[in-house]
Order: structure tokens, then sequence, then C-alpha cells
């Protein structure tokens, strides 16, 4: 039994300590938070801590979820290490690359397990189309497409919508492309929030050609979550919310007579929906991260991947400010 911890249960935190309470595999032992620790431990049944280092010292605990706003991670997180325990730190990484880069080391050293939380590489929809683009039923891709938006988040002060938001995309976007980013450009935005960009329209160069394009905000009076990738084949359309995955096929792309379908291009084919087996991107996340401690195995979504999503949200951020193309 893996006994487990969280550090700040807010929106998001608070469903790291119900999944630890519902999993077989571990214990929910504790949760440090100062304004909600009581409410959330009651709930599961664990013991509340205002100061996460007091729980640290006194709680006998393997794995530490960390939830806390962008801005703490680093120093949350390098005490989560230097006691020894595991540690698990919520998407972005850091606030910084220079931060991300001193968790990773600092986690290296003392030889225990990273995990960064891009949850969406366990959206089930995620899965089972990159499975469907190893095995070449896209053909060439041509084109990635995000569209991540929706209200404004009274609980997001530290940073802008590029690193809340927009570091999913980009680390899915490589994820899918099986290619790096070469070069991108930023259009960026400041209406309603009070520090921050809140708008961020990008374009992205891959290695492989192909373009992805960014739409992410919080300027929408409505949730939505979609990724859409074009390819020679066809395309891919994921609803990360409903986890549904559908196909567009390009009807002359599967003509006997090849010549035929590259002279008309593309035309409307039928549309497929593809049964996804449901599954909480969460509770299969934390059981891979508790699954890569106890076999000694790297964590799906690495430390340096998880820097990688920092350093082009760095780059999304300077690009938008200088309104120039920068490489990557």
């Amino acid at each position: 039994m893996i006994r487990a911890a969280v550090i700040g249960v807010g929106s998001m935190g608070k469903n790291h300590a119900r999944v630890y309470a519902e999993m077989e595999e571990t214990e929910l032992v504790a949760v440090a938070d100062p304004a909600r620790a009581e409410q959330v431990a009651r709930i599961y049944k664990a013991r509340p801590y205002a100061d996460y280092r007091e729980m640290l010292e006194k709680e006998a605990v393997d794995v530490v979820s960390v939830a806390v706003p962008t801005v703490l991670h680093c120093q949350v997180a390098l005490d989560v290490i230097a006691s020894g325990r595991h540690v698990f730190v919520e998407k972005p990484l850091a606030a910084s690359l220079g931060e991300g880069e001193a968790i990773i080391q600092a986690a290296e050293r003392a030889g225990v397990k990273l995990g960064v939380g891009h949850i969406e590489r366990f959206n089930p929809a995620v899965l089972a189309l990159r499975e469907r683009l190893d095995a070449g039923d896209l053909g060439r891709l041509f084109q990635i497409h995000a569209r991540r938006v929706g209200p404004y988040p009274a609980r997001v002060e530290d940073v802008g919508v590029v690193f809340d938001l927009a570091t999913h995309e980009l680390d899915v976007m490589e994820f899918l492309a099986g290619s790096p980013v070469v070069s991108l450009y930023a259009e960026t935005q400041r209406a309603v929030h009070p520090v921050h960009e809140d708008l961020l329209s990008g374009v992205l160069k891959f290695a492989n050609g192909a373009v992805g394009v960014l739409d992410i905000n919080w300027l929408t009076p409505t949730k939505i979550r979609q990724l859409s990738l074009i390819g020679e084949r066809g395309m891919f359309l994921v609803n990360y919310l409903t986890q549904e995955l559908f196909f567009y096929e390009n009807d002359y792309a599967n003509s006997h007579w090849e010549r035929l379908a590259v002279i008309l291009g593309v035309a409307e084919g039928k549309m497929v929906r593809l049964g996804i087996r449901l599954k909480e991107p969460l509770r299969a996340e934390l059981e891979a991260f508790v699954d890569a401690v106890v076999h000694g195995r790297e964590f799906v979504v690495s430390g340096k991947e998880g820097l990688r999503a920092v350093f082009l949200a760095q780059k999304m951020v300077e690009s938008g400010l200088k309104r120039q193309v920068v490489q990557v």
C-alpha cells in the first residue's frame, strides 16, 4: 500500500485527494492547504495540515502530489524532494525554465521519481488517436488544430492562459505529431485578467512540415476542448471532455486509381465515431505514477517532457510580446 499526500487542495488538488482515497493501491494519509485542508481531510478521512512542511516532517508518506499555484511549484517540489518523497507536480512543471531544471536536477540527485501532470496524455480518446496515427490511418499529417477555450477562472492569478492552458496542447501536439516544434508565432491579448494574457492565437511549425494552430482563451462563455488533425486520408476530431473520437474520411484518398486521388484531392467520405472505453484521465495518470514508483520505472510524462512544455510556453509568451516569429 502506497501512502499518499496532497499539497494544495483547490480545484485540482482536491481531485488528487479523491483519487488517492479511491485507488486500491494507495492510502490518502494527509492533505496540506492553509485554507481548505480541514474540509477536504474530513471528506476523505485524512489528516489536515495548514503548513505542508509540518506535514512532511510528521507523516510517513511515499508519494506527494503538488497542486499549488504555478509560482509555488519550484519551492514546494524542492522541499518534497529534499524530504525523500516521490513527487508528482501538476502542469506546468514550473513558472520558468530555470525553476523546472532545478526540480529535475534535485529529483535526479535524490533518486526519487518525478512526474508531471499533463493529464491529456491519459485521455482515452487521445491514446486511441495515437494508436490510429501509428497505424498510418491518417497518412501524412498536414495540420493540428487545438481549441481550448472557456470562461475566465478567477482562481488563476499567477500565470496567464499560455502557461495554464496552452501547455496542455503544446505537449499533446508534439506527442501526436511525433515531431518537434521548430518555429512559432503568437498573438496574445489581455482583456479581463488583471496582469497576464487571457487570449492566445498561435501558429506552430513542426520539423516534419506539419502546421499547428492554437486557439486558447479565457474569454469564451462556454467550455470547449477540441483537437483536430488533418492528413491525406481525412481528419480526426477529438472531444477531450466527452472522450469522443471521430474520423472524417477523405474519399479520394481511398481511390483505387491513385492518379484520380492526386488530381481531385479531397472529397467528403464517411464519418465514423470510433469506440472508446471511457476512463477518468486523472485516475489513469495517478495509477501510472504509482506504478512507476512501485516498479522503479520512468513515468510516462518525465520531468524533461514537462520542461519542454514550459520551454515552448516561454517562447509563446516571448513571441506574443515581441510580435515576432521565434525559432525554437
